[in-house]
């Protein structure tokens, strides 16, 4: 929201210098985002008269001017065909900076003329795009004056944020009306008498809506002028709309969008000559309908947008912009203005729908002064009389004012309770009978607050409370620690919480880079994860037509991010991310997840460093040294080979924790590369993090002690010959439940398979350390214990020593 400080000064009487207002401003709310002086880069520019204006002797679109500056006459060489001899214009001297094009200029020759300085149009002064000829002043304009105080460029460009609750300070009387509130002058009384009508409309309004969409349009004003004249704008008007970033049109359309900023209700004013039918019809569009706006577009529109049209057929979409057919023009001698209040929500959707932002829409699809259709009109038909001339008619109405009283009970005391600061009772009350809200007495310290129509935001106790405070400054509240109930800090976040972070630290500390993508993905992508795509996770309106399901599977997005890299020539990476998947639509469905791939070789071309594919094992290290890091029981997971069908059967597993899957990882399928277009081999995992269990709290030391062993340990090696479907982690568990005190480790080193085992046998070698922590071990310790391995892994396995 833009305003100048003098349009400011037309509705509050304050003597506050510039400073102060900024301030203000933004100790109640309206966010100053800047504040603009634009006489600082006009300082140069003065208005010059030009004596004379000669033909150059040796270009033809050249002229040599002899140019009066109020203090001496100067030659400038202009290529401006609006260059005359006794016009006047806006001169920039020579040393002075353009801002329009941001040149500097300098005494020079063009074509053997001496030119210093130069009379400027309105696009080099940065005013408009305007560049067709240079500025032409009036006749009485001062000779040697500034350009910019002229102009009413030396009044101060206010720009504040407005959030979406606050509509009514989208107009700058709103924006007075706070700041009168907060003690910085007093608002002026607005003249919104009504002016009699002398004749009855010859144009009516209908209301052509179902029944169940009367709320599309609850009311609408209208009112014909005739005998007006549509010409120029007042140069106050003018200035006031170009400041804010308008562009001046015509009296009559510059007066509703004057209205509009400075009181933030938007009208439209119709050729009343134009309207076919005598009668202007509000309706729902029809499917397929076109509309051709006033910005030169055609729009087709369907039945939820609504529309405004004559015999003829539509020309407004209602709320957003008007249409190019029944549209005012210089020879307009009959308007007839609509003053009307729509639904904001059906405004909104028809703006996004179509791709239409205007300040019309802007103010409607966040809520308009339900009564300002009566006041609207009658401040526009005092302008319109006033700089157009002619007479009005009786206003015409259709519908009826929505319902908008409302009441709310606030508690004095209330105000200190949720605000932290105490604020007098009749301040409290000053300040709400200044915003417009009205407050009778309901009891001891409690008193029945009714809302300004205004004020659509304010919908219950806590409303009023935040409107005293914020009028009485939020800096008044005082600073207060919050009260430690421990004296130690506590941690903000919760060990669940720390997981997301930690994995993300250990899976980049393993050489993985992290990767962001959105929780959907195209529904034909989503069916390669378990088949077709569930209808509740199909999304109603995708950001993208494409991306129109909601992910089963990170892998899905982390494949086409690899495919990507490898189209730009980087076949070789590992990635991964933590976020979510879903398997459902409710919230058991969701799960926290952390997955990755590794694609290609491991290590990049380098002489010094041994390359291979990546494979299986790859992805299981990582998953295992993030469970690990994460607290869990790494010793006591049990793989087995169920891993869901998107990965290689043979090539991949599931790390379990008795009946629950931690995780899956593997080789993925051939058929989902082929799919994302990837070339082998492509490994990944997927991490449930939220069935990771959490570590178990243990008194005293968080680790346990090192104790080192005085007493050498000792290897053994066992080779045992087992059916190939035989687990070579089952014949290690095995190993190491013999004896839980002295086998302190077992590993595989061999797997062989050979004609002289058998069809269907292999054997796998496994060593096993002792480690005894009493005394040195005997050989017949050691047999005992070796005896003891033996028995059960064969029990196990089912398979025997190899001899």
């Amino acid at each position: 929201m833009k305003f100048t400080l003098s349009w400011l000064k037309e509705h509050l009487e304050t003597d506050a210098p510039l400073d102060e207002i900024v301030r203000m401003l933004s100790m109640i709310g309206l966010e100053v985002e800047g504040v603009v002086d634009r006489s600082a880069a006009l300082a140069p520019f003065t208005i010059a008269h030009v004596v004379s204006a000669e033909q150059h002797p040796d270009a033809d679109r050249l002229r040599v001017c002899k140019v009066d500056t109020g203090s001496e006459i100067v030659q400038v060489v202009c290529g401006a065909p609006n260059a005359r001899t006794g016009m006047k214009g806006v001169f920039a001297p020579a040393g002075s900076h353009v801002p329009g094009t941001g040149i500097d200029l300098k005494k020079g020759v063009i074509r053997g003329q001496e030119s210093n300085g130069m009379l400027v149009s309105e696009r080099e002064l940065g005013l408009s795009d305007e560049h067709d000829g240079i500025i032409e002043l009036p006749e009485d304009a001062p000779l040697g004056q500034p350009f910019a105080a002229y102009a009413g460029l030396a009044d101060p460009l206010i720009d504040i944020a407005i959030t979406p609750n606050r509509a009514d300070c989208l107009g700058v009387r709103g924006v007075a009306r706070d700041l009168a509130a907060a003690g910085l002058g007093t608002l002026k009384p607005l003249d919104s008498a009504p002016r009699p009508g002398g004749y009855k409309s010859p144009i009516v309004w209908k209301r052509d809506l179902p029944a169940d969409a009367m709320d599309a349009c609850p009311i609408v004003v209208g009112r014909h002028f005739r005998g007006v004249k549509n010409g120029v704008s007042p140069k106050w008007m003018q200035e006031r709309l170009k400041a804010v970033g308008l562009r001046p049109i015509s009296a009559l359309v510059d007066i509703t969008n004057y209205v509009m900023m400075d009181l933030g209700r938007p009208l439209h004013a119709y050729d009343a000559q134009k309207i076919e039918g005598g009668a202007l019809i509000i309706r729902l569009a029809r499917d397929g309908e076109t509309f051709h706006a006033l910005n030169g577009k055609e729009y087709t529109l369907d039945s939820e947008i609504i529309a405004i049209g004559d015999a003829q057929g539509v020309d407004d979409l209602a709320g957003v912009m008007g249409g190019e057919r029944t549209g005012v023009s210089e020879g307009t001698t009959e308007m007839f203005l609509e003053t009307a209040i729509f639904d904001p929500i059906r405004i909104a959707m028809a703006g996004r729908k179509l791709g239409l932002l205007s300040d019309a829409r802007y103010r409607f699809e966040r809520g308009l002064d339900q009564t300002s259709p009566f006041w609207g009109t009658e401040i526009a038909t005092r302008l319109i009389l006033e700089i157009c001339g002619g007479e009005c008619s009786e206003i015409v109405v259709e519908g009826q004012e929505p319902e908008w009283r409302r009441r709310y009970d606030l508690r004095i005391a209330r105000i200190a309770e949720l605000g932290g600061v105490a604020v007098p009772e009749a301040e409290a009350l000053r300040i709400l009978d200044i915003l417009g809200f009205e407050a009778k007495p309901a009891g001891p310290g409690v008193y029945s607050v009714a809302p300004p129509p205004w004020r659509g935001d304010i919908i219950g106790e806590a409303d009023l409370v935040e409107e005293v405070l914020r009028i009485n400054g939020y800096d008044k509240i005082p600073v207060e620690p919050l009260p430690r109930e421990t004296s130690m800090p506590q941690p903000a976040l919760t060990p669940a919480q720390r997981r997301v972070s930690l994995a993300k630290r250990t899976l980049a500390a393993r050489g993985m880079v992290e990767a962001v993508t959105f929780s959907f993905m195209p529904s034909g992508q989503a069916a390669l994860f378990g088949g077709p795509v569930k209808p509740e996770l199909m999304l109603a309106n995708p950001i993208s037509s494409d991306l129109d399901a909601m992910r089963p599977s990170i892998l899905g997005n982390l494949l086409a991010a690899a495919g990507r890299n490898a189209n730009q020539g980087y076949p070789d990476l590992a990635l991964f991310e933590v976020g979510p998947q879903f398997a459902d639509a409710t919230p058991k469905g969701q799960s926290a997840m952390a997955t990755g791939i590794r694609a290609g070789r491991t290590s990049p071309r380098d002489w010094s460093k041994q390359q291979r594919p990546v494979d299986a094992f790859d992805a299981k290290g990582d998953v295992i040294a993030l469970l690990e890091l994460l607290g869990a029981p790494t010793a006591n997971l049990q793989v087995s080979t169920d891993a869901p069908d998107w990965y290689h059967p043979g090539r991949s597993g599931c790390l379990r924790l008795g009946p629950n899957v931690l995780a899956s990882f593997g080789e993925l399928h051939p058929r989902l590369l082929q799919a994302y277009d990837l070339k082998g081999p492509v490994v990944g995992f997927e991490l449930f993090l939220d069935r990771v269990p959490m570590p178990k709290a243990k008194k005293g030391a968080t680790k346990p002690f090192l104790k080192l062993s005085p007493f050498q340990p000792v290897e053994r090696d066992f080779a045992f010959v087992v059916e190939d479907g035989v687990a070579a982690e089952q014949i290690v568990r095995a190993a190491k439940g013999a004896d839980k005190v002295l086998v302190s480790d077992v590993g595989v080193f061999d797997i062989y398979a050979g004609a002289n085992l058998g069809e269907g046998r292999k054997s796998v070698a496994i060593s096993v350390t002792l480690q005894p922590t009493d005394r040195t071990l005997t050989e017949e310790d050691i047999e005992a214990v070796s005896a003891k391995i033996v028995a059960q892994v064969e029990k196990a396995t089912g398979g025997s020593l190899r001899r």
